[in-house]
């Protein structure tokens, strides 16, 4: 907390101190925003900073210079910790909600800073963040809701205790069925989509999945200013990470010790997210950081200096890489240029006769030369015999051959390398685990059809997948999986690649930050049990419906590589709600009688704070008329009670929250453990 300040002379010196330097910094045009108004976070985090156009100023006024700054040895040092508290104290730009709040007994006269000794500051934007520990402070000129509160360890304790959940269902090819729970229900290889915030599902999940999910995908907020999904996304910075750490926390007990997880981010966060998650995960369980290219410069405008943004990143880490089991993956690529050789086989190597592919294709196309062939096809001979090239040597792959240099060699193949160099004709070289190597021309016989392989149902030319990921398209999946999403959408294919290196059909994956579903799909289309978590109201119209279409036999993105036809089932539930449902009515609201009215059913029906005395606001009722509607809105969000935003297993029987006997069997079923 901010120590106590002495102001020599009394209340008539300090008052003088607070107006001079209002004037000051009010004069300066530096701190204050598009309004005038001064910003107090600013002037704060510029005297901790100590920016020296803050510090010029303060050294203009003699009073601020002599109170402020002290001389040693002819220097002049600046108190930083004491303007700070100054600057802090509750008299300095005083505003009506201060004053409102101090008039119903609720200002903290100890100071505005959250300590570090274990409280806890909640933040609830559109998306809930708990802060443990410091100072939260926003970004200096932001208009969005945004509301903090300090919680002690023990509360913060019970904000994290398991959620009823309600609202059952499940969709099967036979349409939706609600769920009573007359019948049993085998939750460890159900797949569920789960409607709540995303940090106390996850917490609400921990007792039934801890350790149990194989792969973890998620497409966060990337804190770059706005998305289509309405999240919050432009956090502070401290505020982005924390946000991201609590979540990633309880991401690492839920993931089994084969697990992995992925997270798909630009390049904003970038950087400090790798620190993150080296953190959580542990720098030695991190295993790649994979560039995708996402678009392509076509069309792009240039609003900022630098190359154009067409790439994004997605951080690969595992629970424990000593026990992951990663499959090597493979692309589809064009002709290799390099496999220039046909090779006419005997049953005796030293007998081969290699001749150049093209001499074959040209002979094929009855064409003696190049010159020949652009006389008879002109600008179209190059297009025609580079196809020509390619088709036969993907059909005569088994005789298409490169010569290259093996990969490490041994002593004892290196020395019959140079042997071959020195003659004219192929040379068998038995390797350790009795496969034959050919070696010819000090170098050895690559055959092209060691790179054709099925993928998709189709046989193709590959070659191993990198760090980096060009070979999957991002255009046209706007409508992919029959829901319409601009901007935001992920591409089945991206997350068909993911699942295929590091886990098996059956295994469990898990998407909260849901979106539009794309995980789901194609967790469903490919066999795999999977968990999505949404907490905003598109889950209806995003994932819910996605994995809808998905059972009744969506025919987009992976459905024919995987010959999807239909079929399967999801379950559907919800945190069963209580002062969350007025956190999300204050938040719509628009006008203060419509905030009047909710205080109304807040005092009578919500679980609000111990420190709130109803009878003292209502007597004060029009000083809270006279808050700004922002205002008004902050000041009942911080009414009410955090704890009860939903309701906790723990009262299920509870005669206050109404849980039907239904939501009382199926909460058993779920939460009995194996």
């Amino acid at each position: 907390m901010p120590a106590t300040i002495e102001y020599k002379g009394g209340g008539a010196n300090m008052q003088n101190l607070l107006d001079d330097l209002t004037n000051l910094l009010d004069a300066s045009g530096e701190f204050t925003d598009e309004n005038g108004n001064l910003l107090k976070n600013k002037i704060i985090e510029s005297a901790m900073k100590l920016e020296p156009d803050l510090l010029k100023l303060l050294l203009k006024n003699k009073a601020i210079k002599k109170h402020f700054f002290t001389d040693i040895d002819n220097i002049l040092v600046f108190d930083k910790i004491k303007f700070q508290s100054f600057v802090s104290n509750k008299q300095f730009l005083p505003d009506s909600y201060t004053a409102f709040k101090n008039k119903i007994g609720l200002v903290n006269e100890k100071g505005d800073y959250i300590t570090s000794k274990g409280d806890v500051a909640l933040v609830w934007p559109y998306k809930d963040c708990v802060l443990e520990g410091g100072q939260t402070k926003e970004d200096q000129k932001r208009d969005e809701i945004f509301w903090n509160e300090t919680l002690a360890p023990d509360e913060i304790d019970r904000l994290f205790d398991s959620k009823v959940l309600t609202n059952w269902k499940r969709y099967d090819e036979k349409g939706e069925h609600i769920l009573d729970g007359s019948a049993e229900i085998d939750f460890d290889s159900s797949n569920l989509i789960i409607k709540g915030n995303n940090l106390l599902a996850m917490h609400t999940l921990i007792d039934r999945f801890a350790g149990k999910v194989k792969v973890i995908y998620i497409d966060p907020p990337y804190n770059m200013g706005g998305d289509s999904f309405r999240y919050n996304d432009s956090f502070n910075e401290a505020s982005w990470l924390t946000f991201m750490k609590n979540r990633l926390q309880i991401a690492h007990k839920l993931l089994n010790n084969k697990g992995a997880i992925f997270i798909q981010i630009d390049h904003h966060e970038l950087g400090s997210l790798i620190l993150l998650m080296n953190e959580i995960f542990g720098k030695n369980n991190k295993v790649q950081i994979i560039s995708i290219k996402t678009a392509t410069p076509a069309g792009f405008k240039t609003v900022n200096p630098g190359p154009i943004d067409v790439t994004e990143y997605i951080l690969f880490y595992t629970k424990d890489k000593s026990k992951m089991d990663f499959k090597k993956g493979y692309v589809p690529v064009g002709y290799n240029k390099n496999y220039n050789l046909f090779l006419e086989k005997t049953t005796n190597p030293k007998n081969w006769v290699f001749i150049p592919i093209k001499d074959k294709v040209l002979s094929q196309l009855g064409i003696k030369n190049d010159k020949e062939g652009k006389k008879k096809y002109g600008s179209l001979w190059q297009s025609l015999i580079s196809s020509s090239i390619a088709e036969y040597a993907f059909t005569n792959a088994e005789s298409i051959v490169s010569i290259r240099d093996p990969h490490k060699p041994t002593e004892k193949l290196r020395d019959k390398l140079k042997q071959s160099a020195d003659v004219d004709h192929v040379i068998e070289y038995k390797r350790e685990d009795d496969s034959i190597l050919y070696l010819y021309k000090g170098g050895a016989l690559a055959f092209y059809s060691e790179k054709i392989r099925e993928i998709d149902n189709t046989k193709v030319i590959t070659e191993l997948l990198t760090d980096f990921w060009d070979h999957i398209s991002w255009a046209g999946i706007a409508r992919e999986g029959g829901i319409t999403l601009k901007n935001g959408k992920k591409p089945e294919k991206l997350i068909k690649q993911i699942l295929e290196i590091c886990s098996d059909k059956g295994d469990l994956v898990m998407d909260f930050f849901a979106g539009s579903g794309t995980l789901g799909a194609v967790a469903h289309k490919m066999g795999y049990q999977y968990i999505l978590i949404e907490q905003l109201d598109y889950i209806h119209e995003l994932p819910e419906q996605r994995l809808k279409n998905v059972i009744n036999g969506d025919t987009s993105g992976i459905s024919k590589a995987v010959n999807w036809k239909g079929g399967g089932s999801f379950i559907y539930c919800e945190l069963m709600q209580w002062n969350e449902v007025y956190m999300k009515k204050i938040q719509k609201t628009k006008t203060a009688a419509e905030l009047k009215a909710i205080w109304k059913e807040i005092s009578k029906k919500a679980f609000y704070n111990y420190f709130i005395d109803v009878k003292t606001i209502n007597e004060n009722i029009s000083d809270f008329d006279q808050l700004s509607v922002k205002d008004q809105k902050k000041f009942l969000i911080e009414t009410l009670d955090k704890n009860q935003l939903y309701v906790n297993r723990s009262e299920i029987k509870d005669a206050d929250y109404n849980v039907s006997d239904a939501d009382i069997k199926l909460n058993s079923l779920f939460y009995s453990r194996n």
